[in-house]
């Protein structure tokens, strides 16, 4: 190059040396932060990539303080809740020490009223001043807030867990498809004599009207003028009145004569929508059909327009007016369940006249009338005696026969069990027809009963009751027939016979029907559409958004609907915030207030209370196990709280840490392999550089040889 005004290689050098001083500004940059992302420049989108892990990186070490805040706030209250159950313990064994009153005296059980009112004033300071950064955690403040308390049918109500989401509250609808049953095992104790007394539909005199007055609009009535139409139907012409229908029609061109005939079992009345229609031409109308017979009480018009069409009456409704009933009671002269199943059934022949007679055909008594004639019941009733081992005897308000040509032949009456109508007669003494041992058993326990022969059903059901605390089984003599029921409802209760021995004729296993076990049933119900789990009288639902335990009163049916308003202890565990990220933890009160249930609360064993010491120890004992089992599931609850959603939540959130940071750095951290291979390069292409671009700044100098 000969050329001195610009030096092309130089401006070469000068680019060169400026892009490796760049890079090795780059280098020095990095090596000396640590980041190979120092501005937006050095990767736009790497940038962008690593600023979202890093807010992601803060959130989720954000979320795991909360968490193990969380972890703190349950183990203060557990902390607390485990003096509580050593409180109740110790109260436990004062109500169960103070129940031995035989070999106390009245002051050591004053003593031990005393230990327990202090226990139930420290319950009582525990769940006042247990807290955590000022907020108290067992006075009730963390525990839901609803308005089950107004709905009915709601013994106990326990939430445990709601997410209330972004409206604050969810509604709690409960479908009740089968309400809880007790166990239960019948058994008929034989009576004195088995009797039926019932009247029989064949034992009637003739029917002699059918008769409906039918009131009001829709029921037949002309409302416009208040009268009412009466259709009867006559007695002996063989018409049918039950079920059938009036109906009035309604038609343009009829005129002021309505027609009246039958369609099926329906009496149409058809009448002119143009002008009024005597009420009393209507029910002559009806007059004019076979079998029926009609009036009216109010004179004046059926007006088209004001009574509207198509007006309904049914007949009958089911119920036949009759002269009157007339009953046959048939008794079994020997007690006990000898008779029982005994059939009595009646047979119509021609030329019997109106003597009847009465025979045995194995275990059916055949009692034979005439079918052309009257047969007075008392004369049935006496052939019936006649028999020998039996009583009958004749009542009733109809006319006192077998009226043939009414009564329907075969007529069958079962004596002694009822089955056919009857039930064994109230007032008959029902006793043990054998000597019996058997062992009762339920839920709570077992005991084994001894009774002579003799012994009725009430004495036997009076013995049962005296220990159902003690098996949980209560008897009930009903009208002779024993009814063993477990105290306890859900498919845990059950009661179970062993008759252990039975003297010669007794019928007591055999009136088991060869059942001698029965179980409840547990309630079944939906909660929002999902199944609960029913035991008993209760039901639970543990779901991601609700977790309840409700207890319905003894057996109900009816369906719940309530509303979860607010409260409970709301954690932050993930690092949105969004519902589905936080849980919300209800936490009742343990005071002496709340602490108990069914059989009462805690502080009724305080001195002078209901259930003290002096006054009730067995509903003391009901009421401090109940309180214990409060305690111990809260305890429970919280424990698994901790474990399977606090600290699984924390381990899973310092894995996605991790990751999350690895990620992070693996876009914006420097790589120091690299990086010092980058600044050696850039040094000596630095160093290079600034060599070239001498000797290329010298050049020129070069050119002035050429002018010497």
């Amino acid at each position: 190059m000969t050329r001195i005004n610009t030096n092309v290689s130089s401006l070469i050098a000068q680019t060169t040396l400026s892009r490796s001083n760049s890079n090795l500004q780059q280098s020095l940059t990095r090596l000396s932060t640590g980041l190979r992302i120092n501005s937006g420049q050095d990767d736009p989108s790497g940038l962008i990539a690593s600023e979202n892990l890093r807010s992601d990186i803060v959130s989720v070490q954000a979320a795991i303080t909360n968490s193990e805040r969380a972890n703190q706030i349950i183990a203060t209250a557990d902390a607390a809740l485990g003096q509580v159950s050593g409180l109740l313990n110790d109260i436990r064994g004062l109500v169960t020490e103070s129940a031995n009153a035989g070999a106390l005296s009245d002051e050591q059980i004053a003593a031990n009223q005393l230990q327990v009112d202090s226990s139930l004033e420290a319950l009582n300071r525990i769940a006042q001043t247990t807290s955590f950064q000022g907020r108290r955690l067992l006075d009730g403040n963390l525990d839901f807030i609803s308005n089950a308390g107004g709905v009915a049918n709601i013994a106990d109500l326990q939430i445990d867990q709601a997410n209330l989401g972004a409206t604050g509250q969810v509604a709690v609808d409960i479908d009740i498809s089968a309400a809880a049953t007790q166990a239960q095992l019948t058994n008929a104790i034989p009576g004195s004599a088995a009797t039926i007394s019932t009247g029989i539909s064949g034992f009637t005199s003739e029917v002699t009207t059918a008769e409906v007055q039918a009131t009001g609009q829709n029921a037949g009535a002309f409302a416009a003028s208040g009268a009412q139409l009466t259709v009867t139907a006559d007695a002996g012409t063989g018409s049918t009145p039950n079920g059938v229908t009036v109906t009035i029609i309604e038609s343009n061109g009829q005129g002021a004569t309505p027609s009246a005939a039958f369609n099926g079992s329906n009496i149409e009345v058809t009448v002119d929508d143009t002008v009024a229609t005597s009420f009393a031409d209507i029910a002559t109308a009806i007059d004019g059909l076979t079998g029926y017979s009609a009036s009216v009480d109010v004179a004046g018009d059926y007006v088209g327009a004001t009574d509207g069409a198509g007006i309904l009456l049914t007949l009958g409704g089911g119920v036949d007016e009759v002269t009157g009933t007339d009953v046959l009671t048939v008794t079994s002269s020997t007690p006990g369940a000898l008779n029982n199943g005994v059939t009595v059934t009646f047979i119509e022949t021609n030329g019997q006249g109106a003597t009847p007679s009465a025979a045995l055909n194995g275990s059916n008594i055949e009692v034979t009338v005439d079918d052309a004639v009257n047969t007075s019941l008392a004369d049935i009733a006496a052939a019936i005696q006649g028999l020998g081992g039996f009583t009958a005897a004749a009542s009733g308000d109809g006319d006192g026969n077998y009226n043939a040509s009414v009564q329907t032949g075969g007529l069958q009456l079962v004596v002694g069990d009822g089955s056919n109508g009857g039930a064994i007669g109230a007032d008959a003494a029902n006793n043990l027809n054998a000597d019996l041992v058997f062992e009762l058993s339920g839920l709570r326990g077992s005991e084994v009963f001894r009774f002579e022969s003799g012994t009725t059903a009430t004495q036997i059901a009076a013995a049962i009751n005296l220990v159902s605390d003690a098996t949980g089984v209560t008897a009930n003599n009903n009208s002779g027939t024993l009814e063993f029921d477990s105290l306890d409802f859900g498919s845990n209760a059950f009661v179970d016979i062993d008759v252990i021995s039975e003297g010669a004729g007794g019928s007591f296993e055999s009136n088991l029907g060869g059942t001698f076990r029965a179980e409840g049933t547990d309630i079944q119900a939906s909660v929002n559409g999902v199944t609960a789990n029913g035991s008993g009288n209760t039901l639970a639902l543990n779901t991601s958004t609700l977790d309840l335990t409700l207890t319905v009163t003894e057996g109900s049916s009816a369906d719940i609907d309530f509303t979860i308003t607010g409260g409970g202890a709301l954690f932050q565990l993930g690092p949105d915030v969004v519902s589905n990220q936080q849980a919300r933890l209800g936490i009742q009160s343990v005071n002496t207030a709340r602490l108990g249930g069914a059989a009462g609360r805690l502080f009724e064993l305080a001195s002078g209370e209901s259930a003290s010491l002096a006054n009730d120890p067995t509903t003391a004992a009901a009421i401090i196990s109940e309180a214990i089992d409060q305690v111990t599931s809260l305890r429970g609850r919280l424990g698994a709280f901790q474990r399977t959603t606090v600290e699984t939540n924390i381990a899973a959130l310092n894995d996605t840490l991790v990751n999350l940071t690895d990620a992070e750095s693996s876009i914006r951290d420097a790589d120091f392999a690299v990086e010092t291979a980058n600044l050696t390069r850039a040094q000596i292409l630095v160093q290079s550089g600034s060599t070239v671009l001498s000797i290329a700044n010298s050049n020129p100098q070069n050119v002035l040889s050429l002018l010497q």
